[in-house]
């Protein structure tokens, strides 16, 4: 029968200690100098070296060479006290555990006076020594207060403070320690080396994070593997199916999942976990885990390099870019929801439901009002603003070169006033007629010629149509992915006019962008109300003017409404009012005839007011005109 890894591979000497310099670097140095104290206590996890550690002490004591740090291996008192040696009636290992009564304690205690038969010191190692009895200690008071010179005492124990105080003072207290995870796996990689086992590299992460810092408890493990290795070798898959480790893709998953706030995605990753067999319990941990390497890679780049993550480099590129996405403060408050659900699992009747409402607490913030959901929600807001500068970026780069359709059009080029009119063809082989050459802007118009409204196909929608044309951002031209784009600007914008109105569009998004119109949606139906409001439309409005130019009108509707009509629609500008008479008689109105091309400097000079008669300019087609205005009032316009 071969020798378990933990026994086979026990140190011998201080120097092959992995991960306890902090002790061995003293004991060595008290050696040397012959500085021998008559009692010490080792104290740390299970599975560190402390055990081993007092067995060296006593070897380096009795080496014939002794005392010294480095025994010989030769004589026989190092022979006998090796690893695998029979040992020496010199050097007594009592465990506690099952001989801590006052009776064996009375037994030592008669057992220590006697001289050592062949070795220079009689050594006492009492290992799980918080496991002594009040009364044991008090027994073995007085010799360890004052032994005999030949006599030493080592305690081990995982529990210092349950050792009795008296008999902690007198002596020199050592700390052993959980081994770090790099000199873990150079144990570990001598050990495969020495025992001619391929493993791949991604199977040490595995191991050592079963170990748990023990070096037994990872030799151990890793014998496990190594017995049940292929003629392959320790493979990922086998090892993450013997150990039970849930496989690093569903971590992924799920973690991705949550980074986009895609419930389908984390949920459907449940799903496939439990149908492969793995306990919830165990993937809340793993997951803990995953989340604790994020916040590190998260708050110290280097932490690989570092040894404070371990993990294969392929992962470690995959957790980096997921620690990217998530923020730190959304990063500890789902390690919190996972850390109190690992706690209300133990009991639990169902653990896959109790993680399906974890993973709906991770995805749902605004449904707490903690400090570290606050957190969340402002740093999902930054990643939205950020995405959409970069998409902004994307739409600038993309307009640099000036296209035709972008150009402000000439009076005589009505080429792009056609464009803006679909009822009409365009004419590109011969000169445009009168009816679609472009006019001035509307506050430019003389008086004599206001249009309704309600006809978009008279040439007084020309102008603001090719005006919109030499702004990429104008009404007409834009949809809903490009508004998403300029959304930080927007909100700039919003916020140097009403600060108010830009907290209350915090969660709102853009529904729709049809022509001059924008339709918002807000999860929030008061505030998607107040948005609504005139005074928030004129601010959002103006900002969009601003921002892209032209005219807007604004609404904001709430999430999942059906339509306009629960919420008012409101404009950058109060509409026309309606002619005073009905509007069956407007066609009756006989409408003047389009001036010649050569008249186009007389409309430079026309006055701005509509109301102001030119005497001095007379025109075919006044008197219909002086009608018109009568009907529909004339004013000027803002």
């Amino acid at each position: 029968m071969a020798l378990a890894l933990y026994r086979k591979y026990r140190p011998a000497t201080f120097a092959e200690v992995v991960g306890q310099e902090h002790v061995t670097e003293p004991l060595r140095a008290a050696l040397a100098s012959g500085r021998i104290n008559h009692a010490y206590l080792f104290s740390g996890p299970r599975g560190c070296g402390k055990t081993s550690s007092a067995r060296i002490m006593a070897r380096s004591l009795n080496c014939e060479q002794g005392p010294t740090p480095d025994p010989c291996g030769e004589c026989a008192s190092c022979i006998n006290l090796a690893p695998e040696g029979p040992g020496t009636v010199d050097v007594v290992e009592l465990d506690a555990a099952s001989h801590g009564g006052v009776d064996d304690a009375r037994e030592l205690r008669d057992r220590a006076f006697y001289s050592p038969a062949e070795s220079r010191y009689r050594v006492f190692i009492i290992d799980e020594a918080h496991m002594v009895t009040t009364q044991g200690f008090n027994a073995l008071l007085k010799i360890v207060e004052e032994p005999p010179e030949h006599l030493i005492f080592i305690f081990a124990t995982t529990e210092p403070d349950k050792v009795l105080t008296t008999i902690r003072s007198r002596t020199h207290h050592y700390p052993f320690r959980l081994i770090p995870p790099s000199a873990m796996r150079q144990l570990l990689e001598r050990t495969v080396e020495a025992e001619g086992v391929k493993v791949e590299p991604a199977v040490y992460p595995l191991v050592i994070r079963a170990g748990g810092g023990s070096a037994r408890d990872t030799q151990s493990v890793l014998d496990q593997l190594l017995s049940g290795a292929g003629p392959e070798g320790v493979t990922y898959e086998r090892a993450a199916a013997i150990l039970g480790v849930t496989d690093s893709a569903l971590l992924d998953d799920l973690v991705d999942g949550l980074s986009a706030d895609d419930p389908k995605a984390v949920f459907g990753t449940i799903e496939r976990l439990v149908d492969a067999g793995h306990d919830p319990r165990r993937f809340a941990s793993d997951l803990l885990d995953r989340l604790r390497d994020l916040v590190l890679l998260r708050a110290v780049p280097d932490a690989a390099a570092r040894g404070l993550v371990a993990a294969p480099e392929d992962q470690l590129e995959r957790m980096a870019a997921q620690a990217e996405r998530i923020g730190p403060a959304t990063l500890t408050r789902y390690a919190e929801i996972v850390h109190n659900g690992l706690l209300d699992m133990r009991g639990a009747t169902a653990p896959r439901l109790v993680l399906e409402l974890l993973c709906a607490r991770m995805l749902l913030p605004s449904a707490e009002d903690s400090e570290a959901a606050v957190l969340q929600r402002l740093e999902r807001l930054e990643r939205r603003m950020t995405a959409g500068n970069a998409a902004a970026e994307t739409s600038a780069q993309q307009v640099e070169e000036p296209a035709p359709r972008y150009q402000r059009p000439s009076a005589r080029q009505a080429e792009p006033a056609r464009s803006a009119e679909p009822a009409r063809a365009p004419q590109p082989s011969r000169p445009p007629e009168p009816a679609a050459r472009v006019e001035p802007p509307p506050e430019r118009r003389p008086a004599e010629r206001p249009q309704p409204p309600a006809q978009p196909a008279q040439p007084a929608h020309a102008a603001p149509a090719a005006e919109a044309q030499s702004k990429p951002g104008a009404p007409g031209e834009l949809d809903a992915t490009a508004l998403r784009g300029v959304w930080s600007e927007l909100l700039q914008a919003i916020r140097k006019k009403s600060r108010s109105t830009e907290a209350m569009m915090t969660n709102a998004t853009v529904q729709s962008v049809q022509g001059g119109d924008v339709t918002l949606t807000h999860p929030a139906e008061p505030l998607a109300r107040r948005l609504s409001e005139p005074r928030n439309a004129d601010v959002i409005a103006s900002a969009l003017t601003e921002v892209l130019g032209g005219e807007w009108r604004v609404r904001c509707l709430p999430a999942g409404s059906g339509g306009p009509s629960m919420t008012a629609q409101a404009s950058s500008r109060p509409a026309p009012k309606p002619p005073s008479r009905p509007a069956q008689a407007e066609p009756e109105v006989p409408l003047p005839p389009e001036p010649p091309e050569e008249d186009e400097d007389l409309y430079a000079e026309e006055p701005k007011s509509l109301g102001t008669p030119q005497p001095e300019k007379p025109d075919p087609g006044a008197a219909a005109m002086k009608l018109l205005s009568d009907q529909l009032g004339a004013r000027p316009l803002e």
